[in-house]
């Protein structure tokens, strides 16, 4: 499907630079924006490195298992049914933890082992379990305290202040958290957990 978007879109590009004339300048972007867009991926891969060393220290010297034990109350109340010692809540924290920092591409592998933990623990047994759609709620949703790959893009950009959009990325970030914990608990009403 995405292969088919890109298509249409290089291809309704080229037709409207045609019909306007500028398929010079559309040629320029071509050449010049590919040597960009390995600039930037060479760029992210330093800041996602930088990252996830930094996730790999506080892990290895037990600051996520601190992080992890901060949150584990408030995880209890959103994932109802697991024990306190549950390697699924283990997990599901370490993954809220990497989110929270703003390190989507650590947080990926942490949300694929949390919801194998919760497969192992809850045995669902044709559909996704409560606990599963508010896991996969929350990835998609990304509360992030750190938006650390948009503030290397904006640097990457130029921006004197790439932190800037704190603010706005918390509010935001936490409102549509709130918003689809609250829809995914409206979902599962009435339904046997």
């Amino acid at each position: 499907m995405i292969g088919i978007l890109l298509f249409l879109m290089i291809s309704v590009s080229v037709a409207y630079s045609a019909a306007t004339g500028s398929t010079t300048a559309v040629s320029n972007a071509i050449v010049s924006c590919g040597g960009d867009a390995v600039s930037l991926a060479i760029t992210l891969a330093g800041g996602m490195a930088v990252w996830g060393g930094i996730m790999k220290i506080a892990e290895k010297s037990g600051l996520t298992e601190k992080l992890t034990a901060l949150l584990r109350p408030a995880l209890k109340l959103i994932f109802r049914g697991l024990k306190k010692d549950s390697a699924a809540l283990k997990a599901i924290a370490m993954n809220v933890s990497a989110n929270l920092l703003g390190l989507g591409n650590a947080a990926t592998p942490l949300g694929i082992e949390a919801m194998k933990r919760l497969e192992e623990e809850e045995r669902p047994e044709a559909e996704a379990t409560p606990n599963m759609v508010k896991l996969a709620v929350i990835n998609a949703c990304s509360a992030e305290l750190i938006p650390t790959t948009v503030a290397v893009m904006r640097a990457k950009a130029g921006s004197a202040a790439p932190m800037e959009i704190l603010p706005c990325v918390l509010a935001v970030s936490f409102a549509s958290l709130v918003v689809a914990l609250i829809a995914a608990e409206i979902g599962f009403m009435g339904k046997k957990r």
